[in-house]
């Protein structure tokens, strides 16, 4: 029988092995689309703007959308929902090939066809608008409740792991096989994704005992739950912030090419490095979990990714640079998987969706929007001012919230 002291307890369900395989894969493809795209963008227009313009185009829609996909999640079938908006993502990424086609290129200005590569990116952020807080709220349905701090690690650690193969393989994708060929990749990973993702049982939909609540209601319930649940409003502001200011990775094209002179390698190497410290911090916390003293835990991760955002920022060594994205990688790992644990416990089963599309709204996109804020105040302030002061607001933030939460160190999530 499973144990929540077994670590590998999660993965004895199979369903849970095909979501944390999916939840690999996609990842990994999605960040080597997302890698090449940025490098090509970059070799185009060599503005740092253009990098930004490539996280606010996917993180409008995603913020859009979002919570009418949580309120689907919530009142429809998980699993068709996941299939859909895979599909449509499949759609973007068979555009994205064709538009970088000699034929199609020959056509076009590079205006029209920045606008049609926004566009791609308008069209796979409103998808993943309903594949994330659908695929978030699946999670807690394919294992026991005593197993939600376990799967919370092992999904993590999927994801950090799509993470360092995403990047890592990206830079040597596009320098062995080009654009073309690697994009054709990337349409083959996210076919393989559809069909893990097939291979998951369809679930009941929770019973909800408001089931005639109008749409607003119901797409409002969701912030109404998070903002009066402290300890999950507060997780999600800690990452938020942090997220959203000291996020380096959008400039990371530049460092490489500017600052570190390293190439498409060594952007690989640096895109990897924060989630080689991740998975391998993942890894640990499946036999040392985060959760006892949990508040605790969690201002110390925000706090140390800070204080390395700041290495980063103003190192000119390559391998102290990445030495220092490996330890922010590390420290969010442990707010990651605090965070996820807090997102599987708190919410009831029909609402779960909501709460996700919350998360998703205030913690997911922030990464592009952060990534949109990177490039804005790189063009002002200049790239290592920009990802400094990001380290800076990160250290600020913690003592903000530290003062705000003493009570939360009593919880106890195991």
């Amino acid at each position: 029988m499973n144990t929540p002291n077994d670590p590998y307890a999660a993965l004895r369900y199979p369903e849970f092995r095909f979501f944390a395989a999916n939840s690999f894969l996609i990842t990994a493809t999605l960040l080597i689309q997302e890698v090449i795209l940025g490098y090509e963008l970059y070799k185009m227009t060599h503005d740092p703007l253009a990098l930004g313009f490539v996280g606010l185009a996917e993180a409008l829609p995603f913020i859009a959308m979002s919570l009418f996909g949580g309120h689907l999640a919530d009142r429809r079938e998980k699993r068709s929902i996941l299939q859909i908006s895979l599909s449509v993502i499949i759609l973007g990424s068979v555009i994205l090939y064709l538009v970088f086609q000699p034929s199609v290129v020959a056509h076009l200005s590079q205006t029209v066809q920045l606008a049609v590569i926004y566009g791609v990116l308008v069209l796979i952020g409103t998808a993943k608008g309903f594949y994330s807080p659908t695929s978030s709220s699946l999670k807690p349905f394919l294992v026991p409740r005593e197993l939600y701090p376990n799967s919370s690690t092992w999904s993590g650690s999927a994801w950090q792991a799509g993470a360092i193969a995403g990047p890592g393989v990206a830079g040597f994708l596009y320098v062995w096989l080009g654009l073309d060929h690697s994009l054709l990749v990337v349409i083959g990973l996210l076919l393989v994704c559809l069909v893990l993702i097939s291979m998951i049982k369809k679930r009941p939909v929770p019973a909800t005992d408001r089931p005639t609540d109008s749409l607003w209601y119901s797409l409002s319930e969701g912030f109404r739950f998070v903002f009066k649940t402290k300890i999950i409003l507060y997780s999600i502001s800690l990452d938020l912030f942090s997220v959203l200011f000291g996020g380096v990775v959008a400039m990371l094209p530049i460092f490489a090419e500017d600052i570190l002179k390293v190439g498409a390698e060594g952007l690989g190497v640096l895109r990897a490095a924060p989630a080689v410290g991740a998975i391998s911090t993942m890894l640990l916390l499946t036999r040392f979990p985060p959760t006892h003293n949990a508040w605790r835990n969690m201002l110390i991760a925000v706090l140390g990714f800070g204080v390395f955002t700041l290495v980063f920022a103003y190192s000119t060594h390559f391998w102290l640079s990445a030495l220092a994205l490996l330890l922010t990688g590390a420290f969010d790992s442990v707010s990651v998987v605090i965070r996820n644990t807090i997102l599987q416990i708190f919410p009831p089963d029909h609402m779960r969706g909501r709460v996700a599309a919350v998360n998703g709204i205030f913690v997911s996109s922030s990464n592009e929007i952060g990534a949109f804020e990177s490039g804005v105040a790189a063009r002002l302030l200049g790239v290592v001012p920009s990802v400094a002061l990001g380290g800076v607001i990160t250290l600020l933030v913690v003592a903000y919230v530290y003062a705000k939460s003493k009570e939360l160190f009593t919880v106890r999530l195991s």
